[in-house]
């Protein structure tokens, strides 16, 4: 009873609000989302389990606040002189708009939604707008009546009933098009049309031929043709249902003097392409001070000339001789763009006086120079599960056009020093976490080849080369850590919206600067070397008075050593024995140095037309393989192999492995700012040759807000293992995520989620099949997480918090997997910046 009365609560006497909207089309009820858009009045939005919650938060507030509050002041003869006297007179004003007084309900309004009472004026513009709806279908005869039930409670419901009758069919497709250069391009594009005959009518199919004609007329020289100069004659007169079309184009109306007369149109040609590249010149030519003609270009400058010409002239797509094109002019303006040394340039066509035919143009591009210099400072203060307290700093000069071709030089330089009680500290200082680097960047706007590849890729894809160097060094987990990086990239657009780069070599060295600190860091692996110690082991040096293995001092390690020799009472054949040998394996593994020279190659493909585009697919994939050049060179050099057996190249043991990633991002836009979102992953790295796992840097992890929230990063897997690392990782995961999204009011916005997912040791050196993926069997042992989350859009970007609930855990026996840590105190809080995927 309180919910049916809260439900109407603002609406008035004698009207009714609208529950239901019911639309029938030829005796069959309709819910598609082109129908319910034609609705002016549509019933309150609600949440799961048709729960109005923004109605409710309406009714909540009060209707008239600052009034109420101005009726309570008078209630009383001195209530309002008291306050006065108390507050002045300002503030007691001010008090009545405060947030306690009107402000909350002002809040409650804003983000609620006001009921929708049944409107009979807009319900006869909803009748108008369905017969607008078919008659664009095609439906030229169509009936639509409407009824409005009123309820009890104030409720109400209307009922559309359409009735369409036959549809009108394309028969003859003509033509009649006054200018003959026009009627020519015509003729070409002819075939393509979106009009065909026995196809039903439809106005989207209209003006979509009209945009389809006048781009291609406008492509071919047309420079002062519009689309409004094409016009249709449709003739449905005794022919049963049948509609012949005319496509019609008159000559161009121009004013002479006070009169108007019809001319034919014009095909321009351009004549001559000026370029302006600082726009102090004022467009003047008289102002030059420095010009050169490259290639039938025209650069002018006010000063004395910056830039090299090619690297302005391969970005502009408008050339001497060419026809006047739409096509050309966004291209260039893009390219400009891309350029990243000139604000988005100005282009202007005006009609070439020396040519008597009138048929020429000259193009004028404007450019205006952004700044040669830009210096920024940033910083950051940050906590994470390694540090309690952190300070982030980095200074970056970006400087343009360095060598007069268009290029970028990026210098930047980074430093963070933080505080951990987690981390060794003997000396007690505060910030015992420390990291510091510098990375350089050039981007130059083509590619940098020792051949021409132009063919291969032409201008019109956008290509581009990224040089970069950087280097590092942190002291924070433990190990601490010297990286260097060196990258050569391509980058180029084969189509609108596909991009693909080439990684020509992606060079990686990790020094790892304190290895003996390993057990420090990875406590369950030491917590498990411990255990067996106090059984196995027999060397007194090996433990502290506590009996436990020293780690600094080399126990732990020496420990291991002693077991692998046979120095103890374990052997080959005990559980135990492989247990400390797989403890080492990794010890060794994630403490040596890393040498990694990859090439890869990326590409992706969307359908994402721009932000507001809500249904739309993205496809992923990339290939790289890494140590094939090395593995070359030492072969050539001919060198020995090291203790290990594995090659070098100096002195450190490069990794060869190749890698294959799929990625695939599918929306569904369900109207009214909801969307169904899924994403699918696959991918695995194989090592081989000088390799018998994967480097730390290159191997995949599971858990975490982007991937399966109900686990925390590198909780996840590998297989059934339960993760019993501190950090988890293997060289193959597969992931599926789906998410439906919807808006609670505002600005507020909601999500339930299903994240499933692991990550297997597989081609590698690691054996137990708990970790290792063994045919579709295991499958099984893939994960599931489900959960839910609230997000806030700041517009720039969205705040998102996830809560996630261990639905299926592999960790567990088979019959114990399902819901077993389905509970508040198990659950997973992830906070991230925008969408997961």
């Amino acid at each position: 009873m309180f919910y049916s009365c809260s439900v109407v609560k603002r609406v008035p006497e004698g009207k009714h609000l609208l529950t239901k909207a019911n639309i029938v089309v030829n005796d069959e009820k309709q819910q598609e989302e082109a129908l319910q858009n034609q609705l002016y009045q549509k019933p309150n939005s609600t949440l799961a389990l048709g729960f109005p919650l923004r109605l409710h938060l309406y009714n909540m507030a009060k209707p008239n606040a600052d009034s109420s509050y101005q009726a309570w002041l008078a209630r009383k003869p001195k209530r309002h002189e008291n306050m006065a006297k108390f507050l002045s007179e300002k503030q007691v004003q001010r008090l009545g708009k405060s947030f306690i007084v009107s402000g909350f309900s002002n809040f409650l309004k804003k983000n609620g939604e006001a009921p929708v009472i049944i409107d009979e004026l807009k319900t006869k513009k909803t009748k108008n707008r369905f017969l607008a709806y078919y008659f664009n279908k095609g439906y030229f005869n169509t009936k639509v009546d409407y009824k409005i039930d009123t309820l009890k409670n104030k409720r109400g419901i209307v009922h559309y009933n359409i009735v369409t009758g036959e549809p009108y069919i394309l028969d003859t497709i003509t033509s009649t098009i006054e200018t003959p250069e026009l009627d020519s391009l015509y003729q070409n594009i002819k075939h393509a049309s979106l009009l065909q005959s026995g196809q039903q009518y439809d106005s989207k199919n209209f003006a979509s031929e009209r945009k389809r004609i006048s781009s291609h007329f406008r492509n071919n020289g047309a420079f002062r043709f519009q689309e409004t100069y094409i016009t249709y004659d449709v003739d449905t007169l005794n022919r049963n249902h049948k509609a012949n079309v005319d496509v019609i184009i008159e000559n161009q109306t121009v004013k002479t003097g006070d009169s108007l007369i019809k001319t034919p149109f014009k095909l321009y040609t351009i004549s001559e392409v000026n370029i302006f590249t600082d726009n102090t010149s004022s467009r003047n030519k008289e102002k030059v001070a420095d010009s050169v003609t490259y290639k039938n270009f025209n650069l002018y400058s006010s000063d004395k000339l910056n830039y090299r010409p090619k690297a302005i002239t391969d970005a502009v797509f408008i050339t001497k001789g060419s026809k006047f094109s739409d096509t050309r002019r966004l291209l260039t303006s893009r390219a400009i763009s891309n350029l990243r040394v000139f604000n988005y340039p100005s282009i202007e066509y005006v009609e070439d006086k020396r040519d008597s035919t009138g048929h020429s143009l000259i193009t004028n591009i404007y450019l205006i120079p952004r700044k040669k210099f830009n210096f920024n400072i940033t910083a950051d203060f940050m906590h994470s599960n390694i540090q309690d307290f952190g300070i982030a700093g980095s200074m970056g000069l970006s400087i343009r056009n360095i060598f007069r071709g268009a290029e970028v030089l990026e210098i930047s330089t980074r430093g963070n020093i933080g505080a951990s009680k987690d981390l060794a500290n003997p000396n007690d200082v505060f910030f015992n976490i420390s990291e510091y680097g510098a990375d350089v960047k050039l981007t130059l706007p083509r590619i940098l080849f020792p051949i021409n590849t132009e063919r291969i890729i032409p201008k019109i894809m956008f290509p581009s080369t990224l040089v970069s160097f950087g280097i590092s060094r942190q002291k924070n987990i433990g190990l601490d850590k010297e990286n260097f990086t060196g990258m050569l990239s391509y980058n180029w657009l084969p189509k609108k919206n596909n991009s693909a780069r080439l990684d020509l070599f992606n060079v990686q060295y990790v020094r790892n600067l304190n290895p003996n600190n390993y057990f420090s860091v990875y406590e369950s692996s030491y917590t498990s070397l411990n255990n067996l110690a106090q059984t196995y082991n027999t060397n007194p040096s090996n433990v502290d008075s506590n009996g436990n293995l020293t780690i600094t001092e080399g126990g732990a390690n020496n420990f291991i050593s002693e077991v692998l020799n046979g120095d103890t009472a374990l052997s080959e054949g005990d559980s135990e024995y492989k247990t400390i040998k797989s403890i080492e394996e990794r010890r060794s593994r994630l403490t040596e140095n890393n040498l990694i020279f990859a090439s890869s190659f990326t590409y992706t493909k969307s359908t994402k037309t721009d932000i507001l585009d809500n249904s739309f697919s993205i496809f992923k994939t990339k290939l790289e393989s890494a140590g094939n050049v090395l593995s070359l060179i030492s072969r050539l050099k001919n060198e020995s192999l090291d203790a290990n057996g594995k090659r070098t190249f100096f002195d450190v043991e490069y990794s060869q492995y190749v890698k294959t990633e799929l990625d695939f991002i599918k929306h569904w836009d369900f109207g009214r700012r909801s969307v169904l979102a899924l994403r699918s992953f696959f991918g695995i790295a194989i090592p081989y040759g000088n390799s018998d796992n994967i480097p730390f840097s290159r191997s995949y992890f599971g858990g975490g807000s982007n991937d399966n929230r109900a686990w925390q990063s590198y909780d996840l897997g590998p297989g059934r293992s339960g993760g019993t690392n501190d950090f988890n990782e293997a060289n193959m995961k597969i992931a599926f995520s789906t998410e439906y999204r919807f808006n609670i009011t505002g600005k507020w916005n909601a999500a339930f989620f299903a994240d499933a997912g692991n990550i297997w040791n597989v081609l590698d050196n690691v054996e137990d099949e708990k970790f290792t993926f063994n045919g579709l069997q295991s499958l099984k042992d893939i994960a599931l997480g489900t959960g839910l989350g609230i997000r806030y859009d700041f517009n720039f970007f969205i705040f998102r918090t996830d809560l996630g609930f261990k639905t299926y855990n592999p960790a567990y026996e088979e019959s114990r997997r399902w819901f077993k840590d389905t509970r508040f105190d198990k659950a997973v809080i992830n906070i991230g910046i925008n969408y997961p995927f």
